[in-house]
């Protein structure tokens, strides 16, 4: 522990948190679990996405990300973009201002340094070049813990994520795929290490049990990567109807399907699902947080989901699942959790192929689930090895006086509310 008269650390933990994605508050309610239990002297607030709803979530203070409210709506008017642009200039002093006030700044988990969804390099790209920028001018150490990478088309993008990367002073992913591509950017890897996806140490819920031969299918607002926006509407309206046909079969089958979501914006696919198949048997689930998400899971005999984050959460709970997979990251999970062999393209879902994948699943379900619990078991002592190993880089003077507890059950200090 820190010395008598001796400051506390102060921790700033950044990204699109607070914003929707419960992928992405769910790294960072990890995270905070384990700052909070061995670094309980740790002063730490947050430069994010949705300030409001991480303060009342988590009881830690935040700043918006950007200093222009309309960041991520089109601009069109001259007044829109002139505001874009002076946000850009203003973010710089702001994100500067920020960082220097830290001893460590923590980027946890979220696919950071990829372009698996459609993204603007203008957008956070250069959020996260700031950022690590910034801590390499002011001295503060910027950690990217557990991060996404992926293969980037878009040459201004690639930049600003190579250079993000080789500014940070510290850098894990959540896959072998993800420090292949930025290997494959030339960043220098072989500092950085591999560990599972942080949503791993968030705690396993215990089955509630639900009606039997429930199904939850996660859905998302897919319109294909970085690289398709010349067809995303295709994409979309292909992934819709697959989805939708495979709930349908279930339905018309007495099956009770509960249809998840991982981010705000997938509303809408929800709806389209529950006017079209028009069955008392498929319901949408409320879910706020990856823990809501696990016991939807865990109440299920199977998952099929196309979110990451919702195939951790199937997996954490042990639940069979089938991958709707969108990327190589949704592939690579699975390979982890000895599942690889049921992974459908999300781009060209095929209802009838599914439901032959879906049987295949439910009838070794007693193995998968045997599966399940063992690489969970082996997951869990990864990232506790990991986080020892982050508190040894990020916070060495303390580490030296104090015993690491093991992977805490991380819980928000103030009542759960909806994210907007």
């Amino acid at each position: 522990m820190r010395s008598a008269g001796e400051p506390p650390v102060r921790v700033g933990v950044f990204g699109l948190l607070g914003s929707g994605n419960l992928g992405n508050d769910g790294s960072l309610e990890a995270v905070l679990g384990r700052l909070r239990a061995e670094r309980p002297e740790a002063v730490v607030d947050a430069l994010c996405g949705g300030p409001e709803a991480v303060t009342a979530r988590y009881g830690i203070p935040a700043t918006r990300l950007h200093w222009y409210r309309g960041e991520y709506r089109t601009a069109s008017r001259a007044g829109a973009i002139a505001g874009k642009g002076l946000g850009k200039l203003v973010d710089a002093f702001r994100t500067a201002a920020w960082v220097r006030r830290h001893d460590v700044v923590i980027v946890p988990g979220m696919g950071v340094l990829e372009a698996t969804l459609p993204l603007r390099p203008w957008g956070f790209p250069y959020a996260l070049f700031l950022l690590c920028a910034s801590g390499r001018l002011t001295g503060t150490r910027v950690a990217l813990v557990g991060v996404g990478a992926g293969p980037i088309g878009n040459r201004a993008t690639r930049t600003l994520v190579r250079w993000s990367a080789r500014l940070a002073a510290h850098r894990s992913y959540r896959d072998e795929l993800s420090r292949d591509a930025m290997r494959a950017m030339g960043v220098d890897t072989a500092r950085d290490a591999v560990h599972p996806d942080l949503a791993f140490a968030l705690p396993a819920p215990s089955s509630p049990g639900g009606p039997p031969g429930r199904v939850c299918v996660g859905v998302m607002d897919f319109h294909g990567g970085d690289d398709d926006r010349d067809r995303a509407e295709e994409i979309h309206r292909r992934y819709l109807d697959g989805t939708t046909r495979f709930v349908r079969a279930l339905a018309e089958e007495g099956r009770s399907v509960r249809l998840l979501t991982g981010d705000a914006c997938d509303a809408p696919v929800v709806a389209a699902i529950l006017d079209a198949v028009d069955s008392p048997l498929v319901t949408a689930a409320g879910a706020t947080s990856l823990a809501d998400l696990m016991r939807e899971t865990a109440a299920a005999d199977t998952v099929v989901a196309t979110r990451y984050h919702n195939l951790v959460c199937a997996l954490r709970s042990g639940t069979p699942t089938l991958a709707l997979s969108y990327a190589a990251k949704s592939e690579a999970l699975m390979a982890l959790m000895g599942l690889d062999a049921y992974c459908h393209p999300a781009r060209e879902v095929d209802a009838d192929r599914l439901l032959e994948q879906f049987r295949e699943l439910e009838k070794n379900a007693t193995d998968t689930r045997r599966t399940l619990a063992e690489r969970n078991l082996a997951v869990t002592r990864q990232l506790d090895e990991q986080f020892t190993a982050l508190a040894r880089a990020l916070f060495p003077a303390a580490d030296r006086t104090h015993t690491p507890s093991p992977t805490p059950t991380p819980t928000p200090t103030h009542p759960r509310q909806e994210t907007p």
